[in-house]
């Protein structure tokens, strides 16, 4: 399979490329910095807000799906993020039809939820849209996005709504979100080869002890995680903040310090 990586250069991106090349998929990168030093597949330095370049990207590639990792992980103002994560995936579908690329992995991420009391119980991929940041409405929207395009034109999308992507967890809270490098692999091929998986929502974890987001959305994708936060739970030092970050699914980011006017800076 030939893949078009967004967000190549970011950090899941460096996970996910070579991942997919030792798998035996051929990879195309995109970001908007050069090719990290190493690189050996084919990369192109382009904005995927920018429509005509990322046309331009899908028209001089072959392509059988695109993993979209790029945007800012952050939270900014709500037109910046919706430009970071809406547009760029409206870019990137629009390309996609135009050039019969039939599937989409995307990166979303547990802030489209973020707002769920832990208190609800087990999250499962039927939860509201409850986003705790402008970042998480953007997540939001492209997810309904991606509905959109599967409903119309009949594509795959598979959206895998992604914990704490980290080395290895650091906080209380990533003992229950962590998700792998390696997992982080495992995520993304099951999402790319899973037989007409239509529109699906995984939550992006790894088989963590202390997990609490249900596993069997991507089970049924193909998905099977073998790394445990808890491997590294005596390493981790308890916080005084620790028990507010547990409140909610999207942890610190649905605490008051987020709290900022939609269009400001």
């Amino acid at each position: 399979m030939r893949v078009l990586v967004t967000g190549a250069a970011g950090s899941l991106g460096r996970t996910v490329c070579p991942g997919l090349v030792a798998a035996g998929h051929e990879v195309v990168g995109l970001d908007l910095v050069p090719a990290p030093d190493g690189t050996t597949f084919a990369w192109h330095e382009a904005d995927c807000a920018d429509a005509d370049a990322v046309e331009a990207v899908l028209a001089a590639e072959h392509l059988d799906a695109v993993v979209h990792l790029a945007g800012f992980p952050d939270e900014a103002s709500l037109p910046t993020e919706l430009t970071s994560h809406v547009v760029t995936t409206a870019a990137l579908l629009d390309a996609m039809l135009a050039h019969r690329v039939p599937r989409m992995v995307y990166a979303s991420s547990n802030h489209a939820v973020g707002r769920t009391p832990r208190a609800d119980g087990e999250l499962t991929e039927h939860a509201l849209p409850r986003p705790d940041t402008y970042y998480g409405v953007a997540k939001v929207a492209a997810e309904a996005l991606l509905q959109l395009f599967v409903d119309r034109h009949g594509i795959d999308a598979v959206a895998c709504r992604i914990g704490s992507f980290l080395e290895q967890p650091g906080t209380v809270r990533a003992l229950s979100t962590w998700l792998s490098p390696g997992d982080a692999v495992r995520m993304v091929l099951a999402a790319l080869t899973a037989p007409s998986p239509g529109y699906a929502v995984l939550h992006g974890i790894s088989a963590n002890t202390r997990g609490w987001w249900d596993l069997e959305p991507g089970r049924r994708l193909g998905y099977e995680p073998q790394d445990d936060a808890e491997a590294y739970a005596a390493e981790v030092v308890a916080r005084a903040e620790d028990e507010d970050e547990a409140r909610f699914v999207g942890g610190p980011f649905a605490l008051e310090r987020f709290h900022r006017p939609a269009l400001g800076g």
